[in-house]
């Protein structure tokens, strides 16, 4: 590398000074010191190439100016030239001269995430991540908590001098005479409460077939998935079977296969439409969108259907009481749900993950 010479001609390099501003003294009376260690070894660097002056003047006013070449080659081998001050040990002032372009000079990272940051940006997701784990934990074991509880205290005025067996022996017999009689004084509110307790359930289990861990479900989902059984399912479920019964009045053998049939084409493509709308409005979907992806999947779901719902109709129209029947079809709702609630969001994902492409797409055409 060339040496940089301390005392060089400013008038050779500066011919625009203002003289009104500050003259240049005859002599210089200290030249400033550039040590070769501060400059980065770097072979495009070269005398003819890069020139910097710097000079002290006089102590009340004085310009330290830095030129740069004009050479077209210097820019195009993108030549940085940085003037940063820094007082020394002895009060001189020192000018640093850095390239980038090749392999041995130094490069400006001015604009790169630095480490700290991109951990910092960890840290925080995994916090993120660690809250939703727990409120999802919290809200599982709070739900569990209470069922129990209420499932084994239904006795609870009639404990004394119960045993733990006796207990646990009449839980289930008297959670189902309660359950009975609220069949009686309230069947719709009832209905309402299972169909939400199910939807909710399935559509967790419905999550985690996706492959998300068991505390880190969508909890928004989840809360739509049930609010649509809990508002829809257990109300219009209770009026359907007792229409049905009304539209089939007949005891023979051939009414179950009939209404099998009429629940899985007429009554099955309603409800499957049903959800579908709900869910979509839930997640402010427009209503564009929550009918081309109703068209998508309405008859996948409805054929799906038919690989679960005619066997278990069979017991449903052929054994269970009209009054139980919707209890009957929760249990198996729950494997159902699942099904029907990875069918409504999977297409509502593929839909929201493409946008970011095609805009990309968009634009590069654009430009």
């Amino acid at each position: 590398m060339a040496s940089v010479h301390s005392t060089v001609s400013p008038q050779s390099f500066l011919p625009s000074i203002s003289k009104g501003k500050s003259k240049l003294n005859s002599s210089i009376p200290k030249a400033i010191n550039f040590p070769a260690s501060r400059f980065s070894v770097n072979p495009n660097f070269s005398r003819t190439k890069l020139t910097v002056v710097a000079t002290k003047l006089s102590a009340e006013e004085f310009d330290v100016i830095a030129v740069q070449s004009d050479d077209i080659t210097d820019q195009q081998e993108g030549l940085l030239v940085s003037r940063a001050e820094m007082e020394g040990g002895d009060g001189e002032l020192t000018t640093q001269v850095n390239g980038f372009g090749a392999n041995e000079g130094l490069l400006s990272l001015e604009g790169f995430p630095s480490s700290s940051g991109l951990v910092g940006n960890e840290n925080e997701e995994s916090m993120e991540k660690l809250l939703d784990r727990s409120i999802n934990a919290s809200i599982v074991l709070a739900a569990g908590t209470f069922a129990l509880t209420k499932l084994l205290t239904i006795d609870s005025d009639y404990w004394h001098g119960w045993t733990i067996y006796e207990i646990v022996r009449y839980a289930p017999q008297h959670n189902w005479s309660a359950y009975e009689e609220a069949l009686k004084t309230n069947p719709v509110l009832a209905k309402m409460v299972i169909s939400g307790v199910v939807y909710s359930v399935g559509d967790w289990i419905a999550q985690c077939f996706e492959g998300k861990p068991l505390f880190e479900f969508d909890r928004a989902r989840m809360f739509r998935s049930g609010l649509v059984g809990f508002a829809l399912h257990g109300s219009l479920s209770h009026y359907y079977y007792q229409f049905c019964e009304e539209l089939f009045p007949y005891k023979e053998w051939w009414v179950v296969p009939v209404k099998v049939a009429f629940d899985q084409t007429a009554w099955s493509a309603v409800w499957n439409s049903i959800y579908y709308t709900a869910v979509g409005l839930l997640r402010f979907d427009s209503p564009i969108n929550i009918f081309n992806e109703l068209m998508a999947t309405f008859f996948p779901m409805l054929t799906a259907g038919w690989k679960l719902w005619p066997f278990a109709h069979l017991i449903t129209y052929g054994v269970i009481p009209v009054e139980q029947r919707l209890l009957w079809v929760d249990m198996i709702e729950l494997i159902w749900v699942t099904i029907l609630s990875t069918y409504s969001n999977e297409k509502s994902e593929a839909r929201i993950s493409s946008v970011p492409i095609e805009e990309k797409s968009t634009t590069s055409e654009e430009s």
